[in-house]
């Protein structure tokens, strides 16, 4: 009886032809059932590809560099090999180190941590300003992290301005030679922003240092974050909630959801609350064309909620949230918080967002100003709720206030609208009856 089993690329959402960056097992491992097998890399996002059983490798069928789809068959898996009682060899943690050099070539530095961010794809092909990101092959893009270069300032000499491997290869020599390097661009709305160049300094000249690479998914998200930083005028407003009550009511419930295996959150009446407010106020609820003349309203609400994970934020997408109860949304945010953790997110849990939110509550903080995630308009921060004494009927009582920071665009939204939404989402919050509405 055949036990050889062929292993393909399961579904991936739109993504085709992505890079294979890492093979993250060989011929002859034992590999269990959820492991990852390789790693694959669109100019959106990093993903593991999961083994669908438990089996040892027979042979590998791609390898580092080459392009995949759904369906391409990355490896073949003999199902009788695997020794049910042992305990399958843990794959590799996937790290995104630059090989260490003498004369370091990267002349950017890497994009600041922030609150959030995610880049936000457009039906077919990731949305982004016009040459915001460098144009090159996923191949040319290896080769230049490898050596360590920013793409942003390298100059492409092939078709379109594409980045070849000579171009990054002409780079290095270049500032091997010590010549000065292109000076780093951003664009907004079209127009090219000429940035000087960022200071070259010998940290160790101060003190000892540590250099620690940036995971992949800050790397990726960097560029993004960048652009919608420069690209959208940002607003924030700050507002405080009153949910001393809509905490009872949690608290009241939260034995019901631990029954059920997941934990009733702050988080999932804020999306509840949220959707409320969006429709109230749809203008929240939209983009703007590629033109910037049309304001496209939104019939659906699908809520980013953004996951805090070893790598960075990722943003996974709450689908239709208007459709569905408290205890629904709890437990869908425990789901794709955990797979988001575990890197086993698929690409369409993180498309087609309207609205973000962005909460620090379980850390702390006051208020923040969270970066709009385009082409979103607004996006909600949200920190830890505090007890404090509020003046109501005459004297000072205890109170839990939520703080509220929303962030919009104002070439969509001004100043009064984004006051009217917070007011708005503050009494929704307040009054739990209107909560679940």
């Amino acid at each position: 009886m055949a036990t050889t089993r062929e292993i393909s690329v399961p579904d991936i959402g739109d993504f085709k032809d992505v890079a294979v960056i890492e093979i993250l097992v060989k011929a002859g491992d034992v590999v269990r059932p959820e492991q990852s097998l390789i790693t694959v890399e669109s100019d959106k996002a990093t993903m593991e590809i999961p083994s669908p059983a438990a089996g040892v490798v027979k042979e590998l069928r791609v390898k580092a560099g080459d392009k995949v789809s759904q369906g391409s068959l990355i490896l073949l898996l003999d199902a009788a090999g695997a020794p049910a009682p042992a305990a399958p060899k843990k794959p590799p943690e996937p790290v995104a180190v630059a090989p260490a050099s003498p004369t370091p070539v990267r002349a950017a530095p890497a994009a600041p941590v922030v609150p959030i961010g995610r880049p936000e794809p457009a039906p077919r092909e990731p949305v982004r300003a016009p040459d915001s990101v460098p144009h090159a092959s996923p191949s040319v893009r290896k080769f230049a992290r490898e050596l360590g270069v920013d793409l942003q300032r390298v100059r492409g000499s092939g078709p379109k301005g594409r980045i070849t491997q000579g171009d990054v290869q002409e780079f290095v020599k270049g500032v091997m030679r010590g010549a000065p390097a292109a000076p780093a661009t951003a664009v907004r709305s079209g127009l090219t922003l000429d940035l000087p160049e960022w200071p070259e300094v010998d940290f160790a000249k101060f003190g000892p240092v540590e250099a620690k690479p940036l995971s992949r998914i800050r790397k990726l998200s960097g560029k993004f974050l960048h652009r919608n930083w420069v690209s959208i005028p940002h607003v924030t407003q700050h507002d405080e909630a009153d949910i001393t009550d809509l905490e009872a009511f949690r608290k009241e419930n939260a034995q019901v959801a631990e029954k059920g295996g997941f934990k009733l959150t702050m988080l999932a009446f804020l999306v509840k609350a949220s959707v409320n407010a969006l429709k109230e106020f749809p203008e929240f609820n939209a983009s703007l064309d590629k033109t910037g003349d049309n304001l496209i309203i939104k019939k659906y609400y699908h809520i980013g909620v953004a996951v805090d994970t070893p790598d960075g934020l990722l943003v996974p997408v709450i689908k239709d949230a208007d459709r569905k109860g408290v205890f629904d949304l709890a437990k869908e945010l425990a789901e794709i918080s955990k797979a988001a953790r575990e890197k086993k997110l698929r690409p369409d849990a993180m498309r087609g967002g309207t609205f973000s939110i962005s909460s620090l509550g379980g850390i702390g903080g006051t208020s923040f100003t969270p970066i709009i995630n385009a082409p979103e308009v607004a996006i909600l921060g949200v920190a830890r709720s505090q007890m404090r004494p509020v003046y109501r009927d005459g004297a000072f009582v205890p109170r839990l206030m939520l703080p509220l920071s929303l962030a919009y665009d104002h070439r969509v939204i001004d100043g009064a609208a984004g006051a009217r939404f917070t007011s708005y989402l503050a009494s929704v919050l307040s009054d739990i009856r209107r909560t679940l509405l």
